[in-house]
């Protein structure tokens, strides 16, 4: 571990753009639901994650919400002095449809989920057309004076409408973009709009639903860094300063995925992975919706 410049932890946290600390490893819970979702929020939380990143389109904000409570309640979590807001949880607008109705939604969000407010709420995407996405994130600015949610951000946003928000001089801006990153999809340029406009990357299927665990080139490197192909897509992510959002149901690959502070990429390997970029979309891509 000695010379690393990083040795992430669950416990690393990087500052949003308003000062609230979000948890720079998170978990994801899409396409999970029922006990599956229960199960692999128990999991990750008994493991050391602290953040957990669903949608109201997922239909498991309950779970997940249930889930972080147990573990809330039980007794080695109160010995510990964990409490509710060392928790991060985040949800997503299913679908931009008008102030009133995101209003509504964030609230039966909070309400389902039984945890008292959302940390963070973003559009999941940019569908519907530039009146809507502006009214419902004004919507979200409401919601975020009242202490619903305690910060904003978009998903599946590309720069056009990212400079579209901004355009506006929002009251909040967005402290997320939410998109699909890893070294195979490296979306560099709506990357660099984020990072000169001081929002932060979050990297969902981070690990490209394993689609490129036999590629070569994560193989060989995988294999130089005496690490999992999951955990090298992991640390490229850290290393470029994104929020990866590492999905499973099984305990222990969720352990395994967060275990990334032991080694480091160097800067020509980085390049390498870099390179490996042939946009591709393992599940939707919005980003260039009207």
């Amino acid at each position: 571990m000695a010379g690393l410049k990083n040795t992430y932890t669950l416990s690393s946290t990087i500052k949003l753009p308003n000062g609230n600390l979000m948890p720079l490893i998170q978990l994801g819970v899409y396409l999970t639901s029922g006990r599956e979702t229960e199960n692999a929020v128990k999991y990750a939380l008994e493991a050391g994650y602290r953040g957990i990143d669903s949608a109201q389109q997922y239909r498991n904000e309950r779970e997940v919400g249930r889930s972080i409570l147990q573990f809330l309640e039980s007794e080695k979590t109160k010995l510990d002095g964990l409490k509710r807001e060392d928790i991060f949880f985040t949800s997503k607008l299913a679908s931009n449809i008008s102030y009133d109705a995101t209003r509504q939604s964030i609230k039966k969000s909070i309400q389902a989920s039984g945890l008292g407010y959302i940390d963070l709420f973003l559009i999941h995407s940019p569908y519907g057309g530039k009146k809507k996405r502006l009214e419902c994130w004004r919507a979200l600015e409401d919601a975020y004076a009242e202490r619903e949610i305690l910060a904003v951000g978009v998903s599946n946003y590309g720069i056009k409408h990212l400079e579209e928000l901004l355009g506006t001089n929002p009251r909040v801006r967005p402290a997320v973009n939410q998109i699909e990153v890893h070294p195979f999809n490296t979306r560099t340029e709506i990357v660099s709009f984020c990072q000169q406009n001081d929002i932060v990357v979050e990297a969902y299927a981070p690990l490209a639903r394993a689609y490129r665990f036999r590629h070569p080139t994560i193989v060989a490197l995988a294999e130089k860094y005496g690490c999992t192909p999951a955990q090298l897509m992991v640390r490229w992510s850290l290393q470029h300063g994104y929020v990866p959002l590492p999905k499973s149901s099984q305990a222990d690959r969720i352990v395994s995925n967060a275990q990334v502070g032991g080694f480091e990429i160097g800067d020509e390997d980085m390049q390498v992975l870099d390179g490996l970029d042939e946009y591709l979309v393992t599940d939707w891509d919005p980003v260039d919706a009207p």
